[in-house]
């Protein structure tokens, strides 16, 4: 304590010292190195003066770079949040239950037939009494899924265990139908749901079961982790990004009493919650937070559980990533314009009526972006003759806020969750803002779709049962058919190096490294999407005859 205060002193020293020599120090210091830096940046003076059609230009450009510029210092405002309101949490329910409620689990899949064991014998190993609980394997498979599924269903049925099997033909609201057609049958007063590549632990039910003995709870979730985190660099990319939903979005909101929302497994929910919610909806591509801000809205309280963990699978392959991403981005789109008005309506306060929009609104984004690089080009040719300084003074504040925040976000979510190894993570950092940027094209299409209404069907994430490097997948089994977007990708990042070049040329070697960027996350998503299937059979030495491209497509892929 004593070296602590001794610093302290120092730098409080210091500080004053400081202080005095900005006191006394000539006003106009600053401003006067400032002007003079200016001053002496000359090259074009006389030779440009504005004009209409460059304005054309640059108002656009600047206007898309400050809105990027405010989602990312919304950002550094959750972080701040987080950290506010860190203390603001008891990981243990104030009261239990006397005699524990009876419980349904959900398990909704599709075309699962890898993981569907997995999943049924960790939700049958959970710990809670058999008399209490009821399981629901929701299939709506079309493939041999079904007869695994009915098999397995059947033996854990036989050893007395509380399971069964229903199954669709229809698929009538994809997963949601499953879901709600599940609870008209459901006995219990709870339901917690699954997806099918999640292995839930034994003392799950046990650990979340009692925090509804709260009776305003509707909704409790937990946080995912990941089986198969090191499998690639692209698996450890993705447990970085979900790492920060489950860390800092999650625990900011929750913590500051802001909705936030079910990640759609992982999760128990009070069905009578749902029912005031308005029930399972189909209407947009995000059923569990279109659901989430409804029954949040009609008045019950959610609670997460960081400490309580339900390990799943990562996709494995860059198609199956955008998918799923394609997925999230164009239902949270759908979502906001769903349940936006729903919310400016009510009488919430304003502070989450505020961080509802940044939560729903952020993929908007990705077309953002496109704008962007259609007139990145432009811009800098145009702002090449009006000097660097005034580049340096515009751009550097807004890159700061945009694309920095992201370093700060992951950073501080990985710090918290591993705080010996977490130094690791600036490894990752280049590449995790790189494949957000490849991201662009698929999301950009998804996004587009939504505000246009254009409807598309729920287009599930392929899951493999592959943890560790080097072993074999199925993954040519469910392999998606891929279209334009990965020559769209190629021929960007390819659009990206012709501007590096132009800087360099021009001696403008200080925005090369962020253009450099956007060419790695361009090639990167573009080459992944197109050769993924290609490396198997190189290393298998032919083609995989079972290898099949079902209708409809993923969605943006």
């Amino acid at each position: 304590m004593t070296s602590l205060n001794a610093a302290a002193s120092l730098l409080n020293g210091l500080g004053l010292r400081l202080a005095a020599l900005l006191a006394f120090a000539p006003q106009n210091g600053l401003r006067h190195y400032l002007k003079a830096m200016q001053e002496t940046d000359q090259t074009f003076k006389n030779l440009y003066h504005w004009n209409p059609f460059d304005a054309a230009l640059l108002l656009p450009y600047f206007a898309v770079m400050i809105i990027l510029a405010i989602y990312g210092l919304h950002r550094y405002t959750l972080v701040y949040i987080y950290y506010k309101y860190r203390k603001n949490y008891n990981p243990n329910p104030p009261r239990h239950f006397d005699d524990l409620p009876l419980v349904t689990v959900q398990l909704p899949i599709f075309n699962e037939q890898f993981v569907i064991d997995r999943l049924i014998e960790a939700v049958c190993a959970m710990e809670y009494p058999s008399e209490k609980l009821e399981i629901q394997v929701l299939d709506d498979s079309t493939d041999e899924t079904k007869e695994v599924a009915a098999g397995i269903v059947e033996r854990y049925a036989a050893l007395g265990h509380p399971i069964v099997y229903i199954h669709r033909t229809n698929r009538y609201g994809y997963k949601a139908g499953a879901l709600d057609a599940g609870l008209k049958v459901a006995k219990g007063e709870y339901v917690a749901i699954f997806d099918a590549d999640f292995v839930p632990p034994t003392d799950w039910l046990m650990k979340v079961i009692h925090h509804f003995a709260e009776p305003e709870i509707g909704m409790v979730q937990t946080r995912w982790t990941h089986l198969n985190r090191d499998y690639s660099m692209l698996t450890q990319i993705e447990a970085i990004l979900l790492d920060g939903h489950f860390v800092l979005e999650h625990g900011a909101r929750f913590r500051s009493g802001d909705f936030f929302n079910f990640n759609g497994t992982a999760g128990m929910w009070r069905i009578q919650a749902i029912a005031d919610g308005g029930g399972w909806q189909h209407d947009t591509l995000t059923e569990d937070t279109d659901l989430s801000y409804r029954s949040q809205l009609a008045g019950w309280k959610f609670k997460y559980l960081p400490e309580v963990e339900c390990p799943a699978e990562l996709p494995i392959e860059m198609t199956a990533f955008k998918t799923q991403q394609a997925r999230w981005a164009k239902g949270l789109i759908q979502t906001s314009i769903k349940v936006l008005p729903l919310m400016f309506k009510s009488k919430v306060p304003r502070r989450i009526k505020i961080e509802a929009v940044y939560h729903l609104t952020a993929n908007l984004s990705y077309p953002l972006m496109i704008i962007m690089t259609a007139l990145l080009m432009p811009a800098m040719i145009v702002r090449f003759y009006q000097g660097w300084f005034q580049m340096l003074l515009i751009d550097f504040p807004l890159f700061t806020a945009s694309s920095f925040s992201i370093a700060v976000f992951y950073l501080a979510s990985e710090r918290e969750l591993y705080p010996k190894t977490w130094m690791k993570t600036f490894l990752y950092l280049p590449f995790l803002m790189a494949l957000g940027i490849g991201l662009t094209v698929t999301n950009t299409k998804a996004v587009v779709e939504a505000l246009l209404g254009i409807k598309s069907p729920f287009a599930r994430t392929p899951k493999y049962r592959v943890a560790k490097k080097g072993e074999v997948t199925h993954a040519a089994k469910y392999r998606k058919r891929l279209m334009l977007a990965p020559w769209i990708e190629l021929f960007i990042g390819t659009y990206f190096l012709m501007a590096i070049v132009y800087t360099f040329s021009n001696h403008n070697y200080f925005t090369a490294p962020f253009l450099i960027l956007f060419v790695i996350g361009y090639w990167y998503t573009g080459l992944m999407s197109l050769l993924q299937g290609r490396f198997e059979r190189w290393r298998g030495g032919g083609a995989n005859t079972d290898e099949s491209s079902p209708k409809p497509f993923p969605v943006g892929v």
